[in-house]
C-alpha cells in the first residue's frame, strides 16, 4: 500500500456506503417488501426502532471496524502516526469541505458536529491548542492507565504488510474516535430514519384510508386526494389531505416520545383551522401523529383548542382510531370506522394486505 497522509483515504472502501447513505438507499437496501414490513409493524403499535436498530447496529460495527483499519494503516506507513495523528486531522479538517471527510477527521479528534459548534464555536482557529489540550489529556490518561493497569503490549494484523503496535495511545485514540463516531451516526440514523418513515407511515396511512396522492402544484381535484410535503419545503404540515371541497385535514407525524412534550406542543400551536387552496377555502381539522406521550401531558386538550386530534403510534392499530377520529371530525366514511376491534389477527391481515398497492417510492421521491 502506497504511504499516504490523506486520513480519510486510510478508510476502507466499505465506508464510504457506511457514510453516504441515506433514507433512500436504505429502501433500495432492504427491499420495498421489508420496507411495508416495517410500516405495518409501526401500524400495529410496535416501536419503529425495533425494526431500524439491527440496520444501526451494523453500521455502527462495520464504521468501528472501518476507523481499527484506519489506525493500522497509518500505523504501518507513517512513521509516529499516532503521535501525530491529532495535528494530522487538524490540517486535513480546515481545508476539507466533504461533509463525510469531516464527519472522519472529527473523530480522530474525538469530536462530533456539536462539539465542533460547541468546543470549536465553528472557528477553525481553536483547532491547535483544542489538539494540544486533547493530546494532553490522553496523555496523561496512558501515564494513568500505565500506573494503574499496567503496559498495554502486543500486536494488530490485518495482513502481513499491515501491523501496527497495540499500546494504550494506539487504543485511547481509537475508543475516542470510536465513541464520537457513535453519537454522529446514532443521530444520522435517527434523523434519516425518522424523516424516511414519517413519509413512508404517513403516505401509506393515507393511501389505505382511501385518498389519492398527488401534485398539489398540477392537482385540480377535491375529491380524495392529498399531498406530502417535500424535504426542502419550508412546510406548515407534513401532510394535507382534501376530503372534499371546502374540507380537509392537516396531519403532522413524528416519532417522537414523551420525553420531548415542548415538540409535541410546538406541533399542536402550529395550525389554523382554515386554508386556501386552488380558489376554495377549506376546514381543516389537523390530527398529530406520535410515537407516545406521557400520562400527565396536556398535549390532548391543548390540541383540542385547535380542533385537533392527537394520536399515539405505541397504540396497537392505531389507524382504527385515525379512522374513527377522521369520521367525528369530518364525516369520513370507511370500513375501517367499524372494523370490530378483535380478534386483532383480521386487523392485522388486512392492513398488511392494504400495504400492498402502496406506492412507496413515491412517497419518498
Amino acid at each position: 500500500m502506497a504511504t499516504t497522509t490523506d486520513l480519510v483515504k486510510l478508510m476502507p472502501k466499505m465506508a464510504e456506503d457506511l457514510l453516504e447513505g441515506g433514507g433512500a438507499e436504505f429502501v433500495e437496501t432492504i427491499g420495498l417488501d421489508a420496507t411495508r414490513e416495517v410500516v405495518h409493524a409501526v401500524f400495529c403499535g410496535e416501536n419503529l426502532r425495533d425494526s431500524t436498530e439491527p440496520s444501526t447496529r451494523r453500521r455502527l460495527s462495520l464504521a468501528n471496524a472501518s476507523l481499527v483499519a484506519l489506525l493500522v494503516r497509518g500505523s504501518a506507513d507513517i512513521e509516529d502516526f499516532i503521535q501525530n495523528l491529532s495535528s494530522l486531522a487538524a490540517d486535513q479538517l480546515r481545508s476539507t469541505t466533504s461533509k463525510s471527510a469531516r464527519w472522519v477527521l472529527q473523530w480522530v479528534l474525538g469530536l462530533t458536529g456539536k462539539g465542533v459548534q460547541n468546543i470549536l464555536r465553528d472557528d477553525p482557529n481553536r483547532l491547535t491548542q483544542y489538539c494540544a489540550t486533547y493530546d494532553g489529556a490522553i496523555n496523561e490518561a496512558i501515564e494513568t492507565c500505565e500506573s494503574q493497569l499496567g503496559q498495554l503490549t502486543g500486536q494488530i494484523e490485518l495482513s502481513p504488510d499491515l501491523k501496527a503496535p497495540l499500546t494504550w495511545a494506539f487504543m485511547l485514540y481509537l475508543l475516542a474516535a470510536a465513541g464520537a463516531q457513535t453519537l454522529t451516526l446514532r443521530g444520522s440514523e435517527k434523523s434519516i430514519y425518522g424523516k424516511l418513515f414519517e413519509r413512508l407511515v404517513l403516505g401509506s396511512l393515507l393511501h389505505i384510508l382511501g385518498y389519492r396522492l398527488v401534485d398539489p402544484e398540477t392537482n385540480t381535484s377535491f375529491d380524495k386526494v392529498f399531498w406530502l410535503s417535500g424535504p426542502e419545503e419550508k412546510r406548515e404540515s407534513d401532510a394535507i389531505l382534501i376530503d372534499r371541497a371546502g374540507v380537509g385535514v392537516r396531519f403532522d407525524i413524528g416519532f417522537i416520545g414523551r420525553g420531548n412534550p415542548e415538540i409535541i406542543l410546538d406541533k399542536v400551536s402550529r395550525f389554523e383551522r382554515e386554508m386556501e387552496y386552488g380558489r376554495e377555502r377549506h376546514y381543516m381539522a389537523t390530527f398529530i401523529v406520535v410515537d407516545r406521550i406521557g400520562r400527565r401531558s396536556r398535549i390532548v386538550d391543548l390540541a383540542r383548542e385547535i380542533d385537533g386530534t392527537v394520536i399515539q403510534m405505541s397504540m396497537a392499530f392505531w389507524p382504527l382510531l385515525v379512522a374513527r377520529k377522521l369520521h367525528e371530525s369530518i364525516g369520513f366514511e370507511h370500513e375501517l370506522v367499524n372494523m370490530p376491534t378483535s380478534p386483532a389477527s383480521d386487523i392485522s391481515e388486512y392492513l398488511k394486505v392494504m400495504l400492498t398497492d402502496a406506492p412507496m417510492m413515491d412517497f419518498i421521491r
